[in-house]
């Protein structure tokens, strides 16, 4: 470390990077941790960055990789050019290798299609001073760069870019004032699913201690469903599904191929299936290799401490998205029974475990827990299974927001974990009054940092047996798993692969 007044410099086995000095924090921006994945390198797995001479400039954020056409990404793609997708960002109380602090790595959501590290609500700077702690966050590769089945390269790109991005952190971190042995990596939704599938990955292994998977997605493909939906997003340029054909594509233009078939995937659930009724074309790949299986059946002798957990309404954000909050009618509610619900009986099992349940509550109930809940709790499991310490925690309190209503649903926590209580879209089911936001917020931040810093987040470790989970609210509590009717309907739930149901559908230009 370099002694500068009011702008902090690091060196690294790459070169010096010069930062900015921001309400007492050495903060870092638009680091490269891998050379930029076009030309040559265009849907391969990230390469080691070529080093540079003098001191590089790292004040900005690097420019998000290709997006999905979702909440505007894809123009916020277009008005920040340039082919650096895969870069990091840090924040550091305490710059300098004696500094020896805990190390958090974020990875952000976005149903693998979307997702930059650049996005308000990642500012890392409230997490890092409160806590103590060094926060580093990053972009990966998404949608079809990062998880389409493609011939001629390999598997889940964007998982490769997230192990990159950490053995950067262990390689680097040091000189930021970091602890390489004390990493932490953490994320929500599709970053949370990450996390899920790095504690099975043999490549991310001795990278990270310990593991925080908010609000993990159970969607895991099979190769022969990723290679299926690759195959219709290529077609709907007249190419095939390969680096050959694919290489010299805009990505812009390939991510708005991905986007013409998300909104025709409604017409795919006899091919896709569930993925199909839940809109999703893009997902980590059970490929035997890069991934090896799906985290509860590949997390035996993973020595790595977790903390899991959901919000309890997940799913109202995506009802009210579908504009039929307060609307769902019984044929919808029995459709998502009869789709999502586990078994022969699963649908029986819902009504009488929930007899006075609305059509809105069996609708909303079914779709959290299969994509949100039951995963999330099935990963802790596992853990537990596997003989790891694991911690478990609800989110309970209902968010104010945009008038109420959405409860505690997917996102909401979000702003808490990260205190970022007035800016970026999350921030918006929060909503002006931040009193009650900000002592709950400070109680996660709190228990995150907690767990980064010693593994303890502040209560009991979760078993089989008590089942205890901290319940995140106004009045926090410790209880028993309070989603006890859900968990015995799921209990016997594998949660595999999903698989291409018409093994003869493969699309072609």
């Amino acid at each position: 470390m370099t002694a500068v007044t009011s702008r902090p410099e690091v060196r690294t086995p790459a070169g010096t990077l010069r930062g900015s000095r921001e309400a007492g924090l050495a903060v870092f921006r638009g680091i490269p941790f891998a050379e930029p994945p076009v030309g040559p390198l265009r849907f391969a797995a990230p390469q080691p960055v070529r080093s540079w001479d003098g001191v590089r400039e790292a004040v900005s954020y690097g420019p998000p990789p290709p997006q999905a056409g979702a909440f505007g990404m894809d123009e916020l793609a277009q008005d920040a050019p340039g082919d650096d997708w895969l870069t990091v960002n840090v924040w550091s109380p305490e710059p300098g290798p004696a500094a020896g602090l805990p190390v958090m790595v974020w990875i952000q959501g976005g149903a693998y299609g979307i997702g930059t590290a650049s996005l308000p609500e990642y500012d890392g700077a409230r997490l890092a001073r409160d806590g103590g702690v060094v926060v580093v966050t990053f972009n990966y590769r998404v949608g079809i760069e990062g998880f389409a089945q493609l011939e001629g390269a390999p598997a889940n790109r964007g998982l490769l870019d997230q192990v990159a991005a950490l053995r950067w952190v262990h390689d680097n971190i040091q000189a930021f004032g970091g602890d390489p042995s004390r990493v932490t990596v953490f994320g929500e939704s599709a970053g949370g699913g990450s996390v899920a599938a790095l504690l099975a990955m043999p490549r991310a292994a001795g990278l990270f201690r310990r593991a925080i998977a908010q609000s993990v997605p159970g969607t895991f493909f099979s190769p022969e469903l990723a290679a299926d939906i690759a195959a219709a997003c290529a077609a709907e340029l007249g190419l095939r599904p390969a680096v050959a054909d694919l290489s010299d594509v805009d990505p812009a233009l390939l991510a708005a191929a991905g986007d013409a078939v998300t909104a025709g995937i409604g017409g795919r659930t006899d091919d896709w299936g569930q993925a199909a009724h839940r809109s999703i074309p893009f997902a980590p790949v059970v490929d035997g290799d890069v991934l090896p299986g799906t985290p509860w059946q590949a997390l035996a002798g993973r020595d790595v401490e977790l903390l899991a957990g959901h919000t309890r309404d997940e799913q109202r954000l995506f009802t009210a998205l579908e504009g039929i909050l307060g609307q769902v009618t019984p044929e919808q509610a029995a459709t998502a029974l009869e789709v999502f619900a586990p078994g022969p009986d699963g649908a029986r099992r819902y009504r009488e475990a929930f007899p006075d349940a609305s059509p809105d509550r069996l609708y909303e109930l079914v779709h959290s827990d299969w994509l949100f809940r039951m995963p999330s709790l099935h990963l802790a499991e596992a853990h537990v299974a596997a003989g790891g310490r694991t911690h478990f925690y609800e989110l309970t309190w209902p968010a104010p927001g945009m008038g109420g209503g959405f409860g505690a649903c997917h996102g909401l926590d979000v702003p808490l974990v990260f205190g970022n209580l007035d800016r970026g879209q999350p921030a918006a089911l929060i909503g002006q009054d931040t009193a009650e936001a900000e002592v709950l917020s400070a109680r996660m931040r709190a228990a995150w940092t907690a767990f980064a810093t010693h593994g303890d987040p502040g209560w009991p470790a979760y078993d089989t047996t008590r089942r205890l989970t901290q319940l995140f609210d106004t009045s926090p509590a410790v209880t028993a798993y309070p989603e006890e009717a859900s968990r015995l309907i799921w209990q016997d739930h594998a949660f595999p692969t999903l698989s291409l149901l018409n093994r003869l559908s493969r699309s072609s230009p």
